[in-house]
């Protein structure tokens, strides 16, 4: 439960309005979060949330209004003063050094110096003190990039609670976090609830607002919809339609179709992280769902499929025809695309413009005399994708690390639709952090390829996504595939026991 509330909220935004070149981001936002609470920010993709989060933390500066921060007006022209009035924000998009360890984000910009030397014998010894008082299982000394995204996670979620902020929101904090690890951050938000915080938490997972938020605040088209000063005998329901501004009985929309011919076909293959074999098959017109906990190998089996990492042993086939074993280029001429779980690090370039992302793939197939880009070719295809796929960007100029998560996740579909031969699509997590509304665009375009008769796997470790697209469920777990399930035999309990170490049920045991 919540601390005693004082009258007034510790953090205040009173009338809020941010604008860009072609887009009003936020329009009179006004709302208030008491000390010791959670407050929940709902919204679809591309409401205003992650503005107002940067606006708090000092990456931008209103247009109108102001914040009140324990009584005192503030606004921050920099990140660095946000910080110094305590204020932590941890973003989906996680920011981090890939190339130093645990213990340098942690303490960077704060190592323990000594007559100009880092001392660090006291920093990694203070590390792993604070990450034990924390319930978090992680070796100072590795590498960020060596790291699980999960991982990567918590030690942004620690360097800001490490801080001793006053103001945390955290973005999205879940969506790569294993079950473990999200009860390691439940855990910690209630403390720090306790402690006095004021919180913003963000999240599409309404299981997660109601477990954790005393309070909510609902964002739709950069406008405050409504405000909820307690979650007492609201509904989902309720929460959804405000949201997106319409009811959605069911936002999977699963749509039937006849299959065809086995397009890709995948058997005895192995890598340096997939050590089982791996056999699998996916018919012309088929969404095959990969579930599995965190660690499972779904994802290190999917680059090993598609080229990305070096395949050892066994072979992959569409239509009939080998792929070489690192190969990602023969792989696109064959027809097998990847969307990547990580959209910030391998999905899109983020300087570029959502042309030019759109466009990098095919460029090859339209270059004037081989040489020289055909703007006009680019420009029509860019504006065509941007107006099938429903992109929301003020043009086609725009930088794609400036658009939503749901965005950018339609932009590197339209990579690969813009390909022109599109056969056999791997999507691994394609809605994550993504909310309700357009998770629901993005399974309307997959159904669209499966009708066109593209083969498709979806690797997800949202179960119920899994079970509401899927034509088949291909379950994995330490590294092998444990079981598989046709859609009318699927249900929570029994692919989640599949999915656990302990033990698959045999009866659906079964491999291609």
């Amino acid at each position: 439960m919540a601390a005693q509330q004082d009258a007034t909220p510790y953090l205040q935004f009173e009338s809020i309005g941010k604008s860009f070149p072609g887009v009003r981001a936020l329009a009179d936002v006004s709302f208030g979060v008491h000390a010791g609470t959670v407050h929940g920010l709902l919204g679809e993709n591309g409401a205003g949330k992650s503005t107002t989060m940067k606006i708090l933390g000092g990456e931008y500066t209103p247009d109108e209004g102001r914040l009140i921060i324990g009584g005192q007006p503030r606004q921050f022209r920099s990140s660095a003063e946000a910080i110094a009035a305590g204020v932590a924000i941890i973003h989906q998009e996680l920011q981090y050094v890939p190339e130093l360890s645990v213990m340098e984000n942690l303490l960077l910009g704060r190592l323990p110096t000594r007559m100009g030397f880092v001392q660090r014998r006291q920093a990694l010894a203070w590390t792993r003190e604070k990450l034990d008082a924390l319930g978090v299982d992680l070796d100072p000394r590795a590498k960020m990039r060596n790291i699980s995204i999960g991982q990567r996670q918590m030690v942004e979620i620690c360097k800001a609670i490490l801080r001793d902020a006053r103001i945390l929101a955290l973005d999205e904090p879940t969506s790569s976090l294993s079950h473990r690890e999200t009860e390691v951050l439940f855990r910690l938000v209630r403390d720090l609830r306790a402690q006095g915080k004021a919180m913003i938490y963000i999240s599409h997972r309404l299981d997660e607002i109601f477990e954790l938020c005393d309070a909510a605040t609902v964002f739709r088209d950069g406008r405050k919809i409504a405000d909820f000063n307690t979650l007492e005998g609201v509904t989902r329901e309720t929460l959804v339609q405000r949201m997106v501004g319409r009811q959605l009985d069911d936002i999977f929309g699963y749509r039937p179709r006849e299959l065809g011919e086995v397009r890709l076909s995948v058997r005895g293959v192995t890598g340096h992280k997939v050590a089982a074999p791996v056999d699998f098959e996916v018919r012309s017109g088929e969404i095959v769902g990969f579930f599995g906990l965190v660690g499972a190998g779904r994802s290190e089996t999917m680059r090993v499929v598609y080229g990305a990492d070096k395949r050892l042993g066994g072979n992959v086939q569409v239509d009939g025809k080998a792929l070489a074993a690192t190969d990602v280029r023969a792989a696109i001429r064959a027809g097998l695309m990847f969307c990547p779980e990580d959209r910030k690090e391998d999905g899109i370039v983020g300087v570029r413009s959502v042309s030019e992302n759109i466009n990098i793939s095919a460029r090859r197939n339209h270059l004037r005399a081989g040489l020289f880009v055909d703007d006009a070719i680019e420009a029509k295809t860019a504006d065509d994708f941007i107006k099938r796929l429903s992109i929301r960007t003020p043009n086609r100029r725009q930088e794609i690390r400036l658009l939503s998560g749901g965005n950018q996740q339609k932009a590197i579909l339209a990579r690969w639709l813009a390909e022109g031969d599109l056969r056999v699509l791997i999507v691994d997590e394609p809605t994550r952090g993504i909310d309700v509304g357009a998770k629901n665009e993005i399974y309307n375009v997959l159904y669209a390829l499966a009708e066109r008769g593209v083969a498709i796997v979806m690797v997800s470790s949202e179960l119920p996504e899994v079970l509401g697209v899927s034509d088949r469920i291909v379950v994995m777990c330490n590294g092998r595939i444990a079981g598989q399930f046709a859609r009318d035999q699927a249900n929570e309990e029994n692919v989640l026991a599949c999915a656990l170490p302990e033990g698959a049920p045999k009866a659906n045991q079964r491999r291609n």
